[in-house]
């Protein structure tokens, strides 16, 4: 996947500015393709020059002017044909990863430190997810939303970055606490 698909994806939700698309990232889309404010509007200058998504000037009296952007047809249609190919494998790219791999030859402490940051990192998206999921489907409970919905994709990759989430906070606590545990044992001998 490129960011410009993810940057299709996350504008036919409506018209939005480089900055509402920002925000729209760091909030719902992030969970699963990560992306600099300065990216998205390189971003979106390539789609517009492509047409694959058009923008406006929006000229406002008391703020600097602004552009909106709306995906286009051709957006779509390239959306579409982003939809029909195969998608690869997920795979894991995590510096504490490689940490953990080394716990048996060196020093924990901070090994233990940054999985319990995570974990507390990992607890914030968790509630922000839910938050994000009681926003879209209101007063419909979460079977009925996904039965009749309006627009259920975004709440679809949002229940993925929950679950993901839900799962790196348990790992980071367990792992931690085994470290903690080889290495309270160890002091002990």
């Amino acid at each position: 996947m490129a960011l410009r698909h993810a940057v299709l994806a996350a504008l036919l939700d409506g018209e939005y500015s480089g900055y509402q698309l920002a925000k729209a990232f760091d909030v719902g889309v992030a969970n699963f393709w990560y992306a600099l404010p300065q990216q998205l509007y390189a971003e979106l200058t390539k789609l517009e020059k492509e047409g694959l998504v058009a923008g406006r000037q929006v000229v406002q009296e008391t703020r600097p002017n602004k552009r909106l952007f709306r995906v286009t047809d051709a957006g779509v249609a390239e959306l579409e044909e982003f939809a029909a190919s195969v998608s690869k494998p997920s795979f894991i790219r995590d510096d504490l990863l490689v940490k953990v791999q080394a716990a048996d030859h060196i020093g924990t402490a901070p090994v233990i430190e940054q999985l319990e940051e995570r974990a507390s990192a990992a607890d914030a998206r968790i509630e922000l997810f839910g938050k994000l999921l009681r926003q879209m489907r209101g007063d419909v409970d979460e079977e009925e939303f996904l039965r009749r919905g309006e627009r259920i994709g975004p709440y679809l990759t949002c229940l993925r970055g929950l679950a993901f989430e839900q799962g790196n906070r348990d790992w980071c606590l367990r792992i931690s606490a085994v470290l903690r545990e080889r290495r309270t044992s160890h002091e002990k001998r």
